[in-house]
């Protein structure tokens, strides 16, 4: 019989001197200097700073989105940043960060908005000079052109009585917010704050958050870039297919790949489909995808009040186990999922837009990331504080992403925020001096110092924007 060894005996006092913790949530308040953000901010909510004296409001919002970014929940969490000065500078104390964001009115709303897209420009330049630009969105094992913009909405459970909090369709309580991601790389581009009861497929809530979200593309990509705008079945709205369309009249090539529901013309089409127009359906590695194909419906159906050259497509596949199935379903013994996308015959096979559409499951993973970033939560019973925590919310996602696509390599490059924080983020160090500096110096022990040391040197190399 082997015995386990016991860990080591430990005496624990709390007096310890120059010893950090989450030092690696510096980079993300670095980036936000290095890509202009805190300035920008500060520039967006200057006149929000009494006469002109205590902290700068544009740095108290930098602050609450680097403690969101790095995990925190409310704003209390703020006290991780606040009580580390030799790594955070001053910082904001709670009730000062509670009557900024009490004062945050729509104006203000609208200028933190702008001076997002203002430091997403700068990000994306640095991007282009040291990374060679941004990434582009995959599907099917194919690199897709332009970008890639993901609309979905999400409930988000409130357990008091908030403002607009109300009943949702769920059978639950609190808040659906709709939101944009850039499927590209993981940024949140636009939100809007919702009661609970909103309907999933208003398409003057669409059209506003597509908006909010192309006015956050440097001027160079949202004119010069084709754009691709997926939705699920509640984006299949007519006017917001038309305002898609109409985006055209604006320099903006942009296009659709939205859900449509099986309707009985729709059933009825498919069930007079012969079976030599199906073709086998492909995995996102562009390998096949067993028992699934695709044929298009496109003639089939009528879709009246549809933009000119709609198509309309369908996939079929063997249900998995605990799946959904409609009576029609049930009836032919396979599950159906049919979208509509305008994009021409000649720009991609039947497989890659069947593909391309299912990728839009992608902003399932960036909504559930962004409920641990922020906006999962929210802090007050005032709908206006927590439209502004929603916006503080979608910038600590962005300072992710830049933090990936600008900084690191590897896996960490697409890792999702829980291991960013493990690895990166939380990261304990000592802080000394010497040499009339300052010097921040991790664990030698901690197994991803060198990743995060190399972060630190790609920051310090950027590009800095000029003020």
């Amino acid at each position: 019989m082997h015995t386990t060894g016991s860990r080591p005996r430990l005496v624990v006092s709390t007096d310890g001197r120059g010893v950090v913790s989450h030092a690696g949530s510096r980079l993300l308040a670095d980036l936000a200097e290095v890509t202009g953000l805190t300035h920008a901010f500060s520039d967006a909510l200057r006149r929000l700073r009494p006469r002109g004296t205590g902290h700068d409001p544009g740095r108290i919002a930098v602050d609450l989105a680097v403690m969101l970014a790095d995990g925190g929940e409310a704003i209390a969490d703020l006290a991780l940043l606040r009580d580390q000065p030799e790594v955070f500078g001053p910082v904001a104390s709670i009730p000062t960060a509670w009557r900024l964001l009490a004062n945050i009115d729509p104006a203000a709303l609208g200028a933190l908005r702008a001076a997002r897209a203002t430091a997403r420009a700068i990000a994306w330049l640095q991007a282009g000079e040291t990374r060679g630009g941004i990434p582009a969105s995959y599907a099917g094992g194919h690199e897709l052109p332009g970008l890639v913009l993901d609309i979905d909405a999400t409930l988000v459970t409130c357990h008091s009585e908030k403002e607009h909090a109300a009943p949702t369709y769920k059978h639950g309580f609190g808040y659906h917010p709709l939101l944009c991601f850039l499927d590209n790389t993981g940024e949140a581009l636009a939100g809007v704050l919702r009661p609970g009861n909103a309907a999933a497929n208003t398409a003057a809530d669409h059209i506003s958050v597509l908006d909010a979200a192309l006015a956050q593309l440097p001027d160079d990509h949202r004119h010069g870039t084709g754009i691709l705008i997926r939705a699920d079945s509640a984006g299949s709205a007519k006017a917001f297919l038309a305002h898609i369309r109409t985006l055209r009249s604006r320099g903006i090539h942009a296009s659709f790949s939205v859900g449509w529901s099986i309707t009985e013309p729709v059933r009825r089409a498919i069930r007079h489909l012969p079976e030599r127009v199906w073709h086998p359906a492909l995995e996102q590695d562009g390998s096949l995808r067993e028992g699934a194909q695709v044929a298009e419906l496109t003639g089939l159906v009528d879709l009246p009040g549809l933009p000119d050259g709609t198509r309309i497509i369908v996939r079929r596949e063997r249900p998995h186990p605990g799946a959904q199935l409609s009576l029609f379903d049930l009836d032919e013994g396979m599950r159906h999922q049919v979208f509509l996308t305008d994009t021409p015959y000649g720009q991609g096979s039947l497989q890659l837009l069947e593909v391309r559409h299912r990728a839009h499951a992608r902003v399932e993973d960036r909504i559930r990331c962004g409920k641990i970033t922020g906006f999962g939560r929210f802090p007050s019973r005032h709908f206006a504080i927590n439209a502004a925590w929603l916006e503080l919310s979608l910038a600590a996602i962005d300072l992710l992403a830049w933090t990936q696509a600008l900084l690191l390599g590897g896996e960490l490059a697409t890792a999702e925020p829980k291991k960013l924080r493990y690895r990166l983020l939380h990261a304990a160090a000592r802080i000394t001096r010497g040499a009339r500096r300052l010097h921040l110096q991790i664990a030698a022990t901690w197994p991803w110092r060198h990743e995060l040391a190399n972060a630190f040197a790609c920051l310090a190399a950027l590009p800095r924007p000029v003020t």
